[in-house]
């Protein structure tokens, strides 16, 4: 890969690093760093924003303040307090996660090690140990990946991200600073984070443009060159009913796909086997997982009495009663469209 124009390492390293130190935002896990906190901070912003991590991040360290805590508590009380965080896989690993390192002795500081652990890839083991250890390993994530095409300015197109981080690798281990690889790679994330945007990047302001091939060619918006993903659609129609003390709704069972463990408003498949057109829509919605794009209809369903009694249990439909909604654990849209829709209907 050709390397970008006037790309000296040191030079490169100096450049982030002056910049990196003025203007880095004010992190809680940064202010107060530890092993426990970049591993939790590396989960919960995996496919997530700083700004929505925040309050969790708060609410997680009062309940779960170390690895011990965390290792000892059920999976219902990790899961509760991931609620509303999505891509609960990762509060699940990262529960597995704590009860393996409790057991290590002493911790290992080895990316190959982290690596075998669960939910750690290559760059959250590289991330966790570079901040935590000082393990002179590049960390490559989204963010990077576009630092780095934007100053080679590569004409490939990438498959995938996967794709593009094998291939930017090498380069950004060159570009690396061994001596303080954590604060290196905290400065590219940060850089990737809130200047070099996927869109409109600030490159007037980018302490590093006289590097990058790209940025000095007014072309930073066109890398990388990323295959398109494929777009999953689905419709779901739902059914909102409720009694003057319950909100009936559906159980997701251990060992689904997504949101095991969760309850969501009931699909009408399961409850309702006429016509869903007989009924009223009271809203629509969607949300996003990954690639799929998911629109849903709300639909009103009178509280019948046999429902009462029945809620067809081998269905896992649940009556729960209003006062109890704060504890069970919803997926994050459903507890909005919930208390929206509970709103229009109790006022």
């Amino acid at each position: 890969m050709a390397k970008p124009i006037l790309l000296e390492p040191k030079a490169f390293q100096k450049s982030l690093q002056v910049w990196f130190q003025k203007m880095h935002r004010k992190l809680p896990w940064r202010e107060e760093s530890s092993l426990y906190r970049t591993v939790v901070s590396e989960f919960m912003l995996q496919q997530t924003q700083v700004a929505t991590v925040l309050p969790y991040f708060k609410r997680w360290l009062t309940v779960f303040p170390n690895f011990a805590v965390l290792a000892s508590a059920s999976e219902d009380q990790v899961i509760k307090q991931w609620e509303g965080l999505g891509y609960y896989s990762r509060a699940r690993r990262l529960h597995q996660l704590a009860k393996q390192v409790v057991q290590w002795e002493p911790i290992s500081t080895q990316v190959e090690d982290w690596q075998k652990l669960p939910g750690v890839g290559a760059y959250t083991a590289a991330a966790i140990t570079s901040i935590a250890f000082g393990t002179p390993v590049a960390a490559v994530d989204g963010n990077v990946i576009r630092i780095l095409s934007r100053l080679t300015a590569s004409e490939l197109t990438f498959k995938n991200s996967s794709a593009a981080v094998k291939a930017l690798t090498p380069l950004a281990q060159e570009l690396l600073d061994v001596e303080k690889p954590g604060a290196h790679n905290q400065a590219m994330m940060e850089l990737g984070a809130t200047v070099c945007f996927r869109q409109k990047p600030l490159c007037i302001v980018c302490p590093v443009l006289k590097f990058c091939q790209a940025g000095r060619q007014g072309k930073a918006e066109c890398f990388p060159k990323l295959a398109p993903k494929k777009i999953v659609r689905r419709n779901i129609d739902r059914l909102w009913v409720e009694n003057d003390s319950c909100l009936l709704l559906e159980y997701i069972p251990e060992g689904s796909k997504r949101l095991a463990r969760h309850y969501e408003l009931p699909r009408a498949e399961v409850l309702f086997k006429e016509s869903i057109q007989t009924l009223k829509l009271i809203g629509k919605r969607s949300r996003g997982i990954s690639n799929e794009r998911i629109s849903e209809s709300i639909y009103l369903h009178p509280p019948e009495p046999n429902l009462l009694k029945v809620v067809a249990k081998e269905n896992d439909l649940h009556w729960v009663k209003w006062e109890d909604l704060p504890d069970v654990t919803l997926s994050g849209p459903h507890r909005k469209w919930i208390a929206e829709f509970s709103y229009a209907h109790r006022k």
